[in-house]
Formats: C-alpha cells, sequence, structure tokens
C-alpha cells in the first residue's frame, strides 16, 4: 500500500458525512496553514455539469504547448488519489508522487488536529499546500461539487471562472432544478473577474447573467461574445479578436469541439498571448483518459478477441452526457458501420432512464454489470431499466463476462464495437483492470 493511501484512509473519520458542503471548515484549515490559497499561481476556476475535465486538459495541453507549466486539481480520480494532484514541470507536468503527497497530507492533519472537515476539504486543502510550495506558471482548479460552497471556491481572484455545459446531476446537494444548480456552479463567479460559458439552457443561462451583472463581472457567452463550431472537420473559434481556422480536436466527439472553444474563450478573456501555433498543438496533443477513449492494448483488448473491433470507455453518468457520447457514436457509426453493444454499470444516485434513452436505436445490446464496491444498480434490475426504454439488455457478473457474452451475442460481421460506459468508477475499474492507468 502507497504510504499516503493509509493517511487517506484515516482521514475519512475526521467527518461523518463524506459530503458537506461549506466554507467554513476549510477557511478554518487555511487559515492555520498560513494561507496557501493565497499563494498560488495566476488560476483558471472551472465548474459545470458536463465538460469540466476536458475543457482544464484542452487548457493544460495548450498552455503546455505554449512553453508554460501548469498545475492541476481534479476529481475525482479513476485509479489513483494521485491523479486528482498534477505538479507542473518543464516539458510537461506529473502527478504528485507518493512521499510528496503523504508529507502534505500528514501536514494538514496534524495542523487541522482532529477537528470535523471532509475528506474532500482536507485533501484540497493539501494540494493547496503543494501547489504553493512549488512554482508554476498557472493553476488550473477544477471544482469538486456544485461551486458556491465547494472547498476550491475560497479563491478571490482568479484569471477567469469558467463555467461548462449545465444540466441536473447531484440533485441531492445542488438542488433538483437546473436553475437551482446553475445559482450553484455560478457561485464560482467573482466580482469584476471575467467569466466564460459554453452554451446553457436558457433557464441557467439567465441564472448565470443574473450573478454576473451583480457581481458586475464580465460574461463572455457562449454563442454572444465567442463562437465555436466544426466546419470542413476543422474547428472555427471567432470572438472580438478574429477567427481562428484550428484543426479537430484530438478527443472524439462533436461537444469537444464545445469543450475546446471553451478552453479558447478562457485563455483570451484571460488575455494571455497563446499564440495560434500553441493552441494547434494543444489541440492535437491533447489527452483525457476515460472520456471517449480508445483501448487499443491492455488485458481487456485481448480478451474482447476477434469478435469485438473495436472497444471504447467513458465515464459520462447522466442524461446529458450520454446524448453526447451517443452523438459521437452515431458519427462513428455514420463514417465506419459496425453493432453497437454497451457495457454498463450505473451508481443508484444516478438517472439510469435518462441516460439509456439515447441510445434507443443505436446500441444492439445492454450487457449490464455491477460497479465493485460502490452502490450500484444490480445488474438484473440495470438490464431492466434498459428494457424499459425499448433496449434489448442483458446482464453479467463482470466486465470480462461482459466482453465475452457480446462475443457470443454478436457472432456475424462486421465485429462489434463496444462501449463501456454509465460510471467514472466503472472506468476506472476498467483502466486498472486492463493495465492502462492514467499516466
Amino acid at each position: 500500500m502507497d504510504r499516503s493511501s493509509a493517511i487517506l484512509d484515516r482521514l475519512l473519520g475526521l467527518h461523518p458525512r463524506q459530503i458537506d458542503l461549506s466554507l467554513d471548515r476549510i477557511e478554518r484549515l487555511l487559515e492555520a496553514l498560513g494561507r496557501p490559497d493565497r499563494r498560488l499561481p495566476p488560476a483558471f476556476h472551472i465548474a459545470g455539469t458536463n465538460g469540466k475535465g476536458s475543457t482544464t486538459a484542452f487548457l493544460r495541453a495548450i498552455l503546455e504547448a505554449a512553453g508554460n507549466t501548469v498545475h492541476v486539481y481534479t476529481s475525482p480520480h479513476l485509479v489513483r488519489f494521485h491523479e486528482r494532484i498534477r505538479l507542473g514541470a518543464i516539458g510537461g507536468g506529473r502527478f504528485v508522487d507518493d512521499e510528496a503527497l503523504a508529507d502534505a497530507l500528514l501536514k494538514v492533519e496534524r495542523v487541522n488536529d482532529g477537528a470535523p472537515i471532509t475528506h474532500f476539504e482536507i485533501t484540497t486543502a493539501a494540494a493547496f499546500e503543494l501547489f504553493a510550495s512549488q512554482p508554476a506558471d498557472y493553476l488550473l482548479l477544477e471544482v469538486g461539487l456544485g461551486g458556491r460552497l465547494d472547498a476550491t471556491n475560497v479563491i478571490d481572484d482568479p484569471l477567469a471562472a469558467v463555467i461548462t455545459p449545465l444540466s441536473l446531476d447531484h440533485e441531492r446537494f445542488l438542488g433538483v432544478t437546473v436553475p437551482e444548480i446553475a445559482a450553484e456552479k455560478a457561485g464560482i463567479i467573482k466580482p469584476r473577474r471575467p467569466v466564460v460559458t459554453a452554451p446553457q439552457p436558457p433557464d441557467a443561462m439567465s441564472v448565470i447573467e443574473r450573478i454576473a451583472a451583480r457581481k458586475r463581472a464580465p460574461l463572455h457567452a457562449a454563442g454572444q461574445e465567442w463562437l465555436a463550431y466544426a466546419e470542413h472537420g476543422r474547428l472555427v473559434f471567432q470572438d472580438e479578436g478574429g477567427l481562428l481556422d484550428l484543426p479537430p480536436p484530438k478527443l472524439p466527439g462533436r461537444h469537444q469541439f464545445t469543450n475546446a472553444g471553451t478552453a479558447i474563450a478562457a485563455l483570451r478573456v484571460a488575455k494571455l498571448r497563446v499564440r495560434a501555433q500553441a493552441i494547434e498543438a494543444g489541440l492535437t496533443a491533447v489527452e483525457w483518459p476515460a472520456r471517449m477513449q480508445r483501448l487499443t492494448n491492455g488485458r481487456l483488448v485481448a480478451l474482447a478477441g476477434d469478435g469485438i473491433a473495436e472497444l471504447w470507455l467513458d465515464g459520462g453518468h447522466n442524461p446529458a452526457a450520454a446524448v453526447v457520447v451517443a452523438e459521437a457514436l452515431a458519427d462513428l457509426e455514420e463514417r465506419s458501420p459496425r453493432p453497437l453493444y454497451l457495457v454498463t454499470g450505473m451508481l443508484t444516485t444516478k438517472d439510469p432512464v435518462g441516460f439509456f434513452r439515447p441510445f434507443a436505436g443505436l446500441a444492439r445490446e445492454v450487457v449490464t454489470v455491477p460497479v465493485g464496491d460502490h452502490e450500484a444498480f444490480p445488474p438484473q434490475q440495470l438490464a431492466e431499466i434498459a428494457r424499459s426504454v425499448g433496449l434489448t439488455a442483458t446482464s453479467a457478473d463482470s466486465v470480462e463476462a461482459a466482453l465475452l457474452a457480446v462475443g457470443q451475442l454478436n457472432r456475424g460481421n462486421p465485429p462489434a464495437r463496444v462501449l463501456i460506459c454509465g460510471s467514472l468508477y466503472l472506468a476506472g475499474q476498467v483502466l486498472e483492470t486492463n493495465g492502462t492507468p492514467p499516466g
């Protein structure tokens, strides 16, 4: 076991509830630590329901292509906690090593002195300690949950607040309507600091506009102050600074044109002088695991055998994510027709009906699987839910068994295209089992 793993497990006992949104506890801890949050590099603060991680990945890839060092804070992790904290370095950042992480965790644990604090809050404080102690040109700070009361929302002077597409998710904590969720996400907007927003539902956009106006924060909205769209297979970006004709993003799917555009808009709004060549290089070099990721080697790929031509992985877990993934798969089908099978596991906090509906008429069959030790739908129940929206579905005891089942179900030609989807936890388990963890 890593030295940090035992510390992380111990920190789970400091608060009876894993999620308890508040800024009081982390403000107290940061004060006791000497306010490392006030010694951070210039930061982009990123919130949203879908696309946060991809937008952050585009920002990092472009900034690094321009020769900058970039700290990155994201969550959740896929395989190891260390993935959440990337420390900037010349030539590209790296995940925090175990010794440095363990030392930071022990420091914040000692200073916290047993006071109640959530796991995310105390690990965020440790991340701030690491980011403040090592120089970098920029920090990309992704919100954990919501925005207004998220532990990352202690920074008060970001280069820009960035809000990616909003939809229903985490209703237990953020509200049961899109406007309520938008109010929580827009809580990262700071007085007189610029805001960049991706395309939003009208009822979400009106909330963002109202909060930005109240805080006198300059708002740069997709479709108004900037545009990003696909044309002849390329990405066209346009704002008041001019037009950029760029290569398509390396990450597949139409939605990645939007995410890339949001990243470019944020860089330009922050008045960073990033040359077009760096933007092009970042778009074509970007990596972001478990977001329409093609698995081309590893244990599961070998297990899939000749009956499965393509194995894809995506951690999207809500209806809005399912829509954009289904669109990406429909585009693949148009270019290269193959029978599509889904291997799906979902947590009980998610909306499986809404998730499965976009795949009706697109997927030939769904094979449902468990999601490790998490509170997930039993595979048989999840298969019944898939059938309720018109999909053919069966269940399996594991991803390995599901892939073998697809091989039996798809006996014809051409070989199948398989998407493993429905949960970031499932995606992490797949990458670990496959032997291809993020690196």
